[in-house]
C-alpha cells in the first residue's frame, strides 16, 4: 500500500507513560529519603532507605495509578469503541449472569492451569523466582474471588459479553456452541501472561533495591560507576512500567489483549530470549562472551573514549527504556493491544530492538578477545550477529501479527517505510543501491501468506 500523507495517531498518548514515570520517581525519591522522613516525624519503623521487596511492588502502584487516571480523565479511553463497551445500555444483572457464569469458570480454569504449569516447572522454585511465586500466590484468591463482581459489573455493559474468555468456559462447560479460534487466542494470551508476569516479578526486587541505595553523588567522576548507575535506574523504569502493562490488561482501560501472537516463530523467537529457553546466557548457544571482556576494559587508559562510550551506552539505554514508557499501560510481549506510533516509535517501529543491540555490539566489542585469537574473535562476533539476527526475525514475527491486524497498523507500517527516520533511510539507500538492476516479477499465481 502506499504511504499516508502524515502518521497515523497513536493508540497511547504521550501522557500516559510520563505521569508514570513522575509517580515512580517520586515514590524512588521517597524510598530513597525514608530514614530523614521517619526522624523527622518520628514514625515507627525502619529509619533507613525503602530498599526491600515489598518496597518495590509498591512502586507499581506509583507508576501504575497515574498512568489509570490519566488514561481515563484525560484521555478518556473508556469511551472509546475499541474497548467494546457500551457504558450508555446497561443490561439487568439477570440476562448476563448464565454468560458471567461460564466466562468465570473458564477464568478460574485458566488460572489453574497456569498455576499447575508453575507447579510443574522447577525453575520457578528456585534462586529469584521464588519471589515470583510467593506475589502469584498472594495475589490468586484476590483473582480468583475479585473476578466474580468484576465479570458480573463488565458483562452488563459489553456489547459482546462472549469474548474469548467465554468461548473458553463454553468449551469446558459443554453446553453452549463455541469458537475454537477464540478459544486458542485465550490460551495464548493468558500464556503470555503467565510466562511474562513469572519473569517480571522476579526480577523487580533486585533492581529496585539497587537504585534506591545508590550514592550518585560518589560517582559523578568515574564515567564507568556512573554510567552503570544510570543504566540501572534507566532499566528500573524499564521494569516497573512494563510490569504495570503486563498487569492492567483491562477492557474498561482500552488496554486488554486483542489477540496473542499465533505464529509458532514469534513464539520460538521470543521465548529463547528470556529464561529459561535463554540461548544468550554464559555457556549458551549463542553466547558471544566467550574468552572476551567489557569495553571499560579495552578502554582503559582512555578517558576522552570512555566518557564517549558511556554518553552512548547511556543514551541507548534511555531510548530502550523510553520505548517502554510510551507504550503506557499496554505494554507486553507477543500480543496486540492497540498500534503506539509516537514517541521512539515515530523514527523507527522497533527502537527497543534497535537500541537493545546497539548497545550490545558497544559494550562488548566482540571482535576484540583477551585470547588474542582469531577464531574467539570471529566466533563472538558471528555469534553477536546472529543474536542481532534473532531480534530481526522476532521483530518481523511482531509485524505479520499485527499487520493482520490493523489497518492503522498497516498505514504506520507504510508511512515508516518512506518517512522514518531509520526505517526510511535505510530503505532510501536500499533503493540506491539496487538502482539499476532489473527487477523481479511477482509469481502469476498465489499470495504470500505476511508471516512467509
Amino acid at each position: 500500500m502506499s504511504a499516508p500523507a502524515s502518521r497515523p495517531s497513536s493508540d497511547v498518548s504521550a501522557g500516559v507513560g510520563l505521569s508514570g514515570l513522575v509517580g515512580l520517581a517520586l515514590w524512588v525519591i521517597l524510598c530513597r529519603n525514608w530514614a530523614g522522613i521517619a526522624d523527622a516525624l518520628a514514625l515507627p519503623g525502619p529509619h533507613e532507605p525503602l530498599a526491600g521487596p515489598n518496597a518495590a511492588l509498591a512502586a507499581m502502584l506509583f507508576s501504575g495509578l497515574p498512568m489509570v487516571a490519566w488514561s481515563l480523565l484525560v484521555d478518556k479511553v473508556h469511551l472509546r469503541a475499541s474497548t467494546g463497551i457500551d457504558w450508555a445500555n446497561p443490561r439487568p444483572l439477570r440476562d448476563v449472569v448464565d454468560i458471567s457464569i461460564t466466562k468465570i469458570a473458564g477464568l478460574w480454569a485458566t488460572w489453574s492451569l497456569v498455576g499447575f504449569v508453575y507447579c510443574l516447572c522447577r525453575w520457578y522454585w528456585r534462586g529469584q523466582y521464588l519471589f515470583a511465586m510467593d506475589v502469584i500466590s498472594g495475589l490468586a484468591p484476590v483473582l480468583f474471588l475479585g473476578a466474580v463482581p468484576y465479570v458480573l459489573w463488565l458483562d452488563r455493559v459489553l456489547v459482546n459479553p462472549r469474548d474469548a474468555s467465554w468461548h473458553f468456559g463454553a468449551m469446558l462447560v459443554g453446553r453452549e456452541t463455541y469458537d475454537r479460534a477464540e478459544v486458542a487466542n485465550h490460551l495464548r494470551a493468558w500464556a503470555v501472561k503467565g510466562f511474562f508476569c513469572a519473569f517480571m516479578f522476579s526480577i523487580i526486587p533486585g533492581g529496585f533495591g539497587n537504585v534506591v541505595q545508590m550514592n550518585y553523588a560518589a560517582v559523578l567522576g568515574d564515567p564507568l560507576a556512573l554510567g552503570n548507575a544510570l543504566i540501572e535506574t534507566m532499566f528500573l523504569v524499564d521494569v516497573q512500567i512494563a510490569m504495570v502493562g503486563y498487569l492492567l490488561t483491562m477492557k474498561p482501560l482500552d488496554a486488554q489483549i486483542r489477540s496473542a501472537n499465533p505464529y509458532l516463530a514469534g513464539w520460538v523467537a521470543a521465548l529463547i530470549c528470556y529464561p529459561p529457553f535463554i540461548l544468550m546466557g554464559g555457556g549458551g548457544v549463542l553466547d558471544y562472551r566467550t574468552n572476551g571482556a567489557e569495553w571499560t576494559f579495552w578502554l582503559q587508559g582512555m578517558p576522552v573514549l570512555e566518557w564517549i562510550w558511556v554518553a552512548a551506552m547511556v543514551l541507548l539505554t534511555g531510548i530502550y527504556a523510553w520505548a517502554t514508557v510510551a507504550f503506557g499501560l499496554r505494554f507486553s510481549n507477543l500480543t496486540y493491544r492497540g498500534v503506539l506510533t509516537n514517541g521512539p516509535y515515530a523514527f523507527t517501529r522497533h527502537p527497543a530492538y534497535l537500541s537493545k543491540n546497539t548497545f550490545w555490539w558497544l559494550s562488548t566489542l566482540p571482535w576484540l578477545t583477551t585470547t588474542h585469537s582469531l577464531v574467539d574473535a570471529i566466533r563472538n562476533t558471528v555469534i553477536l550477529g546472529l543474536v542481532s539476527a534473532v531480534y530481526f526475525w522476532r521483530a518481523k514475527t511482531e509485524e505479520a501479527h499485527l499487520l493482520a491486524e490493523d489497518a492503522k497498523y498497516r498505514e504506520y507500517h507504510a508511512w515508516m517505510a518512506e518517512h522514518g527516520l531509520v526505517t526510511g533511510t535505510l530503505n532510501r539507500i536500499g533503493r540506491m543501491l539496487t538502482r539499476g538492476r532489473p527487477r523481479m516479477e511477482p509469481p502469476a499465481m498465489g499470495t504470500a501468506h505476511p508471516a512467509e
